[in-house]
């Protein structure tokens, strides 16, 4: 047996187990209900009762706890695991290169809560497709895209589901540097368990990363065209980099939320946002167009770790979002 061990615990999130519980419920806690999606078509709607019937598949941020936990619970209050017998956890890679997706040889994933077991007979026959590699345990740990999540799954499963034993399994997959083509490919292979109501899936991916030390300091004007900032530009006003920020990430957002890979990939090329998990996004869109009844995001939350308004300031963005299969 080989088991995963939690290497971010104690720095990007507690390693105890009664704080790191403690710190889950609270965040969940506070996730106002009735719940309102925020895009521009979703706005429309609203659901007064959590978790939402049928929203099996949702996206979450996966930065330190501190940064973006209490975004990370509008996600979790939403999803739906009655029914589940296996959780996909898709997130990016971001130390490992890859142009395809890759899957754990781990039998356990452990987390300060308590254990999740991988589903090998799912990774095994994923592997039998001849389109994933294995990673190393070694790259596994240096990833925090896919663990970030593991302590709100445990959280999540420990509520539905009466003992660790009885938790649904887990299949994690690191998605590389996937091209247009590679993501439609890989989301034909996933759309079966996609349509399958017995699966599960959490998308891992925090939205822009902003500022010289990331290296995207795209500002939109209120009029003119958009520029890239340099260390040398004037704080600029009309409207404030917090403001361009959020415009260029609710564009993402809203190109998301038409349910149309081709949207949100030109979206992301048109505006060159940082989202570090749009791949991981892209595959579980094309996967959705490619089951038979379409499904779409419903972006729930969005939250930045701070509010830039020089060229000198920078910020990461969180947003959640779920999905009725």
């Amino acid at each position: 047996m080989s088991t995963r061990e939690p290497s971010h615990a104690g720095s990007w999130y507690s390693s105890s187990k009664s704080q790191l519980s403690s710190q889950l419920d609270g965040w969940l806690s506070k996730v106002d209900t009735p719940v309102k999606p925020i895009g521009r078509v979703s706005s429309q709607e609203s659901w007064s009762s959590l978790p939402v019937p049928g929203a099996r598949v949702i996206i979450a941020p996966h930065a330190g706890y501190s940064y973006s936990g209490s975004a990370a619970a509008w996600a979790y209050r939403s999803w739906d695991v009655s029914k589940a017998k296996r959780v996909f956890l898709l997130g990016p890679s971001h130390h490992f290169y890859l142009t395809k997706c890759a899957l754990s040889q781990c039998d356990k994933y452990a987390t300060p809560l308590g254990n999740l077991t991988v589903d090998t007979e799912t990774t095994k026959e994923l592997y039998e497709s001849g389109k994933f590699q294995w990673m190393s345990k070694s790259v596994d740990e240096d990833e925090h895209s896919l663990e970030m999540h593991l302590p709100y799954i445990y959280k999540m499963l420990s509520k539905s589901f009466s003992s660790e034993s009885a938790f649904p399994k887990l299949v994690p997959i690191m998605v590389g540097n996937t091209s247009a083509s590679t993501e439609k490919q890989f989301g034909e292979l996933l759309a079966p368990y996609l349509q399958d109501p017995s699966n599960a899936f959490v998308i891992s991916s925090d939205f822009a990363h902003w500022g010289l030390r990331f290296r995207y300091t795209y500002y939109q004007p209120s009029s003119g065209d958009p520029v890239d900032l340099s260390g040398r530009s004037k704080a600029p006003r009309d409207p404030p980099i917090h403001e361009s920020i959020k415009k260029v990430d609710f564009q993402c957002i809203d190109a998301c939320e038409t349910g149309n890979h081709k949207a949100w990939l030109d979206t992301l090329a048109d505006t060159g946002n940082t989202v570090c998990g749009r791949h991981p996004i892209g595959i579980i869109m094309a996967a959705m167009e490619a089951v038979k009844n379409p499904a779409r995001f419903k972006f729930v939350r969005y939250e930045r770790s701070s509010e830039c308004t020089t060229v000198e300031d920078s910020s990461v963005s969180y947003a959640s979002a779920f999905a009725v299969i």
